[in-house]
Order: structure tokens, then C-alpha cells, then sequence
């Protein structure tokens, strides 16, 4: 039997019917498409949304960046087993998904990108839109999608839809493989009418797996962690994906082993669990990051060892540290010359916990990272603490006023600028996953759409777009996609006149901040002026958003409980003490390596020269 539809329709249709399926959780795989449409696939996918509206729920978006950010939002709050389409027309439309790719395929998110394309027919050619490539005729402006895209294809004709869709789907629900997957649409193609089998449209559901530890190498990483007199844990991001915190935290309790933790994988722990020492690396606390220079074993769990999560190399200082990885690519479990457990997380944390029965760390060490870890709590209590409620806050304030406030349904969604920094440091993650930091691509403009995709997966919950105004200006635009459906995300705009986090590394590098503030030229001509009459709280309100300006610390607390009580898309704006303070105390507890120049005439460049000689000097290859 045969069913005779378009191809736009009957990819629809297809999308409609897979689902995943882990520990015996089935969800639909594709909840949803977001599509702005053009020329390229009004008459194709548009009309195919449209006759099957019952079948496929659609979002209208405003920028395809976007429509990508919220999407991968969707993803991640979905545990990576349900995620979102995303269709736009040929020519920037396409090109404009580039970026949103390239941060899903890095954070080994789920996304399914279906730009359209100029005509498979060539019934005229160049056609609008179409990049001429004189010496390969077949290249479009979506090929820019390939390096970004775990998996590419073009339809050119119907019957290629059929494998190539199934191959998409076996990539977006491979929990390796994941990431951005491409279907290039040429927009006659997607109007043709084809028949196709029965079969295509039956339920299918893919099963998402969780292999185990090879005897080997679990017998290996016994050895290693029972050798060990100062073990330290990382948990990444491979935690929340595989939804291993459960076995990540009976693993610690059992061991005593303490637990730092990256962007991705803050809050794998509460923060208050006795083996949390919370962030590590760059912008982690000194507990974790001081546990990391001494350690002689570090076990990797689902961590990919970024430049921040390692120093840039220069963290791990004890020159018999070694290196055991659990993680389900293989790629990731043989960084740092480490021992591989190539395994899903939570199946290798929970088989390594039984083979280590009654292995413990000693009591001298418990004592030492729990004194530790209270000493920086009392650090960041200081932070918090607002002894004058009718001043403007700073920026650790502001971050204390909403952690007194939330609870563990609460999701705070953020991605760039010194909020990162502030928060891995800092915020007391209540829920595995109350943290949602994308920090794979720290993307300026993530912060709004992903905290939509956030919040239609999770509709019952609080969810926060922590948002600088340099990333606001990036991308406010989804504000009114939140307006039109009335997802009530809370947005917390935070005005401090330029971009922050990249003004203090400028200072630190001899840069003097040029170029960072959002200023009047001053009469040198650079940009140090008066402070721009930019009013970014009427701008959300433009956009439809209810705002609530606060401009002391009791402001603040009031706004902040009135938006968390809101059931419509609120706005809290807060103007920090200075335009010049980019997070406050506590300073990064380690290094990161962005290049002094060699040679300069200025003694702001010269001083911050010699410091990064020295800093180079201490790095490793860890072999």
C-alpha cells in the first residue's frame, strides 16, 4: 500500500510518528516545529504544517537563530530523548541557523534543522538567492551547515527522503552522535507528490542505549581508584544527559571521593551534599580548584576537559596525577592520556561503586575539602549579602537576592558575559537540573529563546533568562514569540553599559578595555564617554513584555517575587552598582589562556605580557 502526499508533507507525517524510548520512558521524538517562512518553504513544508496541524504542533519564530537556541533548550530540559524541527526558507534564512548548529552540535544537543534550497530542477539559473560556485555547480549557501551538522544530507529527489530521514533519526538519538542534524529541502522538491509506502508513517520508536563498562577497563579503574590517596571527581555534562545523578551522588557518599563540577555538569550534586565542592577550573571555587592542583587521580565523568575546565592546561599540578574517563564517546575517554571507561555514565558509575565495595578515602581528606568548602561559603554569603536595601545592587547581589527567593522548581537559563563566571562560582544549584548554562558555545542571544524551549518542556516550572545587556541586544526578538503563546519565562536583565566579562579580560591583557563599553566617544575618540540612553526595559515592553524596573536591593526583592508569581512573560531590569564592575569578589581561582601580544609600546600590554610568560610557563601536556 502506498500513500500519495508531497515530500514536505509526508516528512511531517514521519516526524510525527518517532519516539524514543530509555529505562523505559517513551517520548516523542520531535515535539514540535518551529518554522519562519519565505519562498523557499511557504508552499512546501508551510502548506504540509498547516494540512497536518493536528499531527505536528508549529511555533512561529522571529529570527532562525533563535528558533535553534529554543529548540536545544527544549532538548536539554528533555534529557536529549525529545527535541524540536526547524524549518526556514533558502538564502539567509539558512545561513542565519549556522550559529544555533554549531552550539547543539558542540553541547551534543538534539536539533533537526530543515533549511529549504535553491531548485533541484535548475529550471532557471542562478535563482534568487543562490550562491554561484563556478567550479561546483551543486553547492548552496547550506553547505555552510556541513562542519556544524553531526549529519547533512539533500534531497533531491523524493525517494531519497526515505533512508536519509531514518539516518537522521538514528544520529539525533545517538547518545555519541547527537547533535545538528540537516535536511536540505530545494524548495520544488519539497512540493513534489510522490508515492510512498505505508510502512514510512508507522509508529517507530528508537532506543536510546546505556552500554556498560568493558571488564578491562572497569578492572583498570578499580585499580587506579583504590592506588589513589587524593581522587578527585569532575562531573560534566554526560551526568544530566545520562541521568546519572543518582549514581553519581551514591558513588560519592559510598567512596567519600569529592565531586567539582563543570558549566555543563553543575548541580549532578545539590550543592549542600557533603561531597559538592562545586565548579572547577577557571571560573570554579577555590575548594574544587585547589582539590585539582593536589589531586593524583581526576575521574572524568561525561567531561569533554575544555580549556576553562583544565586552566588551559595549567591546573592539575601534581606531577603523579593521572587521569580516569568514564564516558560513553571514546573520543572524550581517552583525553589527558587518561584511562578509558567508554560506557554510559550512569551504567559505569554505578558498576565502578559495587566493584570498589567498602573502598573509602581517608578521613584526613573528608575533613580537609569540607572545612574548605565551608570557608567559601562563607565567602560567597558575603557576596550575597546586601547590608543597605536602598542602594543599587551589584551583580553578586542581584544573583543573592534571586537565590534567596528560588526553589528547587525553579531553571536558571544563561550562556554568556560575567553571569558565567558569577554563577559557576556561586550559585547554589538546588535541582539536577535547576543550572542550564550553555557554556559548550557560550552563545551571546541563547539566553530568551532557549529559556522558552525550557519552559514548553518543563510548563511547570519557574524558568529565568539571566540576560546582560550585551546579550539582550543580541537577540530580544523571541520575546514576542513568548508574548504571542504566553509562556511565561521571567527575564532578568541586567544593565551594567557594555560587555562586561570581555571589558575585564581586555584589562587583564593590556587591551584597557577598548571597545567594550556601550559609551559616547569620548574627545580622544575612543569610546569612553557618557553612558549610552539606551532604555532596555522600554524595549521589552515594546515587545510585549510586562516589566518591572528595580532600582535598589528592595526593588529587586519585590520584583523578582512579583515576576516569580506571574503567569504571563515578565521582565525584571536592574541597573548594577557600576558600568566598570564586571562580577566582583571572588576573582577566577585559575588561569585561561587568551594571548598577550608579543610586543607592544603601551605598559598596560607590557605588564600583562610578563604575567602571561609566567602563567605559560606552568602549562602541561599530560601524557
Amino acid at each position: 500500500m502506498t500513500i500519495r502526499l508531497t515530500v514536505a508533507q509526508a516528512l511531517v507525517r514521519f516526524l510525527a510518528v518517532q519516539f524514543t524510548e530509555r529505562d523505559g520512558e517513551r517520548r516523542r521524538l520531535i515535539g514540535a516545529t518551529w518554522g519562519i517562512f519565505g519562498h523557499g518553504n511557504v508552499a512546501g513544508l508551510g502548506q504540509a504544517l498547516l494540512e497536518h496541524a493536528d499531527e505536528m504542533p508549529y511555533h512561529q519564530g522571529r529570527n532562525e537563530q533563535a528558533m535553534v537556541h529554543a529548540a536545544v533548550g527544549y532538548a536539554r530540559q528533555s534529557n536529549r530523548l525529545a527535541t524540536h524541527a526547524v524549518t526556514t526558507s533558502i538564502g539567509p534564512g539558512a545561513t542565519n541557523l549556522v550559529t544555533g548548529a554549531a552550539l547543539a552540535t558542540i553541547n551534543h544537543l538534539p536539533v533537526l534543522l530543515l533549511p529549504g534550497d535553491v531548485f533541484a530542477a535548475r529550471p532557471a539559473d542562478p535563482v534568487l538567492q543562490q550562491l554561484e560556485v563556478p567550479h561546483a555547480a551543486d553547492v548552496s549557501v547550506n553547505d555552510t551547515l556541513r562542519p556544524v551538522s553531526r549529519f547533512f544530507d539533500r534531497i533531491t529527489r523524493p525517494e531519497q527522503l526515505i533512508p536519509s530521514a531514518l539516518a537522521a533519526m538514528r544520529v539525533l538519538t545517538d547518545p555519541v552522535e547527537t547533535g545538528a542534524v540537516t535536511l536540505a529541502l530545494p524548495q520544488d522538491v519539497q512540493a513534489e507528490a510522490y508515492d510512498w509506502p505505508e510502512e514510512f508513517f508507522a509508529e517507530r520508536v528508537w532506543t536510546v542505549r546505556r552500554p556498560g563498562a568493558d571488564p578491562v577497563e572497569l578492572a583498570a579503574a578499580v585499580t587506579a581508584v583504590r592506588d589513589a590517596r587524593r581522587p578527585l571527581v569532575i562531573a560534566g555534562g554526560g551526568v544530566h544527559h545520562s541521568r546519572a545523578e543518582a549514581a553519581l551522588a551514591e558513588f560519592a557518599e559510598a567512596t567519600r571521593i569529592p565531586v567539582a563540577a563543570t558549566q555543563a555538569g553543575k548541580g549532578s550534586l545539590r550543592w549542600d551534599h557533603p561531597q559538592d565542592v562545586g565548579g572547577v577550573g577557571h571560573t570554579g571555587t577555590a575548594t574544587a580548584d585547589e582539590l585539582a592542583r593536589t589531586a593524583d587521580l581526576v575521574i572524568g565523568v561525561g567531561t569533554r576537559y575544555t580549556d576553562f575546565t583544565t586552566a588551559s592546561g595549567t591546573l592539575f599540578e601534581n606531577p603523579d596525577v593521572r587521569f580516569l574517563n568514564l564516558n560513553i564517546a571514546a573520543h572524550d575517554g581517552h583525553k589527558l592520556a587518561g584511562l578509558p571507561v567508554v560506557a554510559d555514565a550512569r551504567s559505569a558509575l554505578t558498576e565502578l561503586r559495587e566493584a570498589l565495595h567498602g573502598h573509602r578515602v581517608a578521613d584526613s581528606y573528608v575533613t580537609e575539602y569540607t572545612e574548605d568548602k565551608e570557608r567559601w561559603e562563607q565567602r560567597v554569603d558575603a557576596c550575597y549579602e546586601a547590608d543597605e536595601p536602598d542602594v543599587r545592587p551589584t551583580q553578586p547581589q542581584v544573583l543573592g537576592v534571586l537565590d534567596a527567593l528560588v526553589d528547587e522548581s525553579d531553571v536558571v537559563v544563561n550562556a554568556a558575559g560575567s553571569l558565567p563566571g558569577d554563577l559557576h562560582r556561586m550559585w547554589r544549584a538546588r535541582s539536577h537540573d535547576q543550572y542550564h548554562l550553555e557554556y559548550g558555545y557560550s552563545c551571546m542571544g541563547y539566553e530568551i529563546p532557549a529559556a522558552i524551549g525550557v519552559k514548553l518542556a518543563a510548563p511547570e516550572r519557574h524558568v529565568w533568562a539571566l540576560v546582560g545587556d550585551g546579550t539582550y541586544l543580541m537577540m530580544p526578538t523571541e520575546i514576542v514569540t513568548a508574548v504571542q503563546e504566553g509562556i511565561a519565562i521571567k527575564v532578568l536583565l541586567v544593565q551594567n553599559h557594555g560587555y562586561a566579562s570581555i571589558g575585564g579580560l581586555s584589562e587583564s591583557v593590556g587591551g584597557e578595555r577598548f571597545g567594550t563599553a556601550y559609551r559616547f566617544p569620548s574627545e580622544c575618540g575612543t569610546l569612553t564617554g557618557a553612558p549610552l540612553p539606551v532604555d532596555l526595559a522600554a524595549n521589552a515592553a515594546s515587545l510585549g513584555m510586562r516589566v518591572l524596573r528595580a532600582k535598589t536591593v528592595e526593588d529587586l526583592r519585590a520584583a523578582l517575587a512579583e515576576a516569580r508569581a506571574a503567569d504571563a512573560p515578565t521582565c525584571v531590569y536592574v541597573e548594577t552598582e557600576t558600568a566598570d564592575t564586571v562580577s566582583g569578589p571572588p576573582p577566577a581561582q585559575a588561569w585561561w589562556d587568551v594571548p598577550v601580544a608579543a610586543t607592544a609600546t603601551r605598559s598596560a600590554a607590557v605588564k600583562a605580557r610578563e604575567l602571561y610568560e609566567r602563567h605559560v610557563s606552568t602549562r602541561r601536556r599530560h601524557l
